[in-house]
């Protein structure tokens, strides 16, 4: 599907895998209300779609996410209310979007993230870096206190006193630091990041997309329940999970000793 080269977002399905690519590369990606609206539709619909297996969220050009669009908002600081009406009309949605869509979403950090950038790129069930990204939690040099979910999301991947003191002195994490605490899972290249990042999310597509929605689901419950809620949330799960053709799959290929194929829906026989 042909899109216009200025559109805010940029979308390529390919072999399962929906990249979005925020696209406002000249301010390295910060985000005003038309992308996050954009990006955040985009999401929920990639949900919906039997096409789409993972999602990669990505930018333009040099960085990932600047942020908030300041520029946008400025003048507008007289009402108290203002900063929360914003987070829940643009940011707030978005991060929920991704947290709720029933695919894996891949953050697919190229550059740097700054701010509730830093906080988008998160938001991802995986965090795969390029050698040429960067973080930093900038709120403090502006007064500002960190948002779109860095205050649950950044203690729960480097524990509460580093979160504090990133946040505290907004330091600037680079890809190593970042595999080291926990921020990302993987760093690759900047010379062949996209086409390590597509291997990688054609990797993640290919295995059984039921068991990998409910994991999800069971995952996300699981960071604010008990052990006995996820005991019961895994049983239950299992049950859905055990009805699917993903699971005969499996289960026929382990026996038959091959690879087992889980993206042609098999009839049960």
């Amino acid at each position: 599907m042909s899109q216009p080269s200025e559109a805010v977002v940029l979308h390529d399905l390919n072999n399962g895998v929906l990249t979005l690519t925020m696209n406002r590369p000249a301010s390295l990606n910060s985000a005003n209300d038309a992308l996050l609206l954009t990006l955040t539709q985009m999401i929920r619909e990639a949900g919906d779609t039997p096409e789409v297996r993972v999602v990669v969220l990505t930018g333009a050009g040099r960085g990932f996410c600047a942020g908030a669009d300041l520029s946008q908002m400025a003048g507008n600081q007289s009402s108290p209310t203002r900063f929360s009406e914003h987070l829940e009309h643009t940011f707030n949605p978005l991060i929920r979007a991704i947290a709720d869509c029933p695919r894996p979403v891949i953050s697919a950090v190229n550059g740097v993230a700054a701010g509730a950038g830093a906080s988008l790129a998160l938001a991802g069930d995986i965090r795969l870096w390029s050698s040429a990204a960067s973080a930093v939690q900038i709120f403090s040099n502006i007064g500002l206190v960190p948002d779109s979910g860095a205050t649950w999301m950044l203690p729960r991947s480097v524990g509460y006193a580093r979160a504090f003191e990133l946040m505290a002195f907004a330091e600037k994490v680079t890809p190593d630091a970042a595999l080291h605490m926990g921020l990302c899972e993987h760093v690759f290249a900047e010379s062949n990041f996209a086409a390590d990042v597509q291997a990688y999310a054609e990797r993640l597509a290919a295995r059984p997309l039921t068991a990998l929605t409910l994991t999800k689901q069971a995952l996300r419950q699981g960071l604010n329940g008990t052990l006995n809620d996820a005991l019961l949330t895994e049983a239950g799960l299992q049950d859905v999970a055990g009805q699917s053709w993903e699971h005969r799959e499996g289960v026929t290929a382990f026996l038959q000793k091959r690879a087992a194929d889980f993206l042609t829906p098999k009839k049960p026989q």
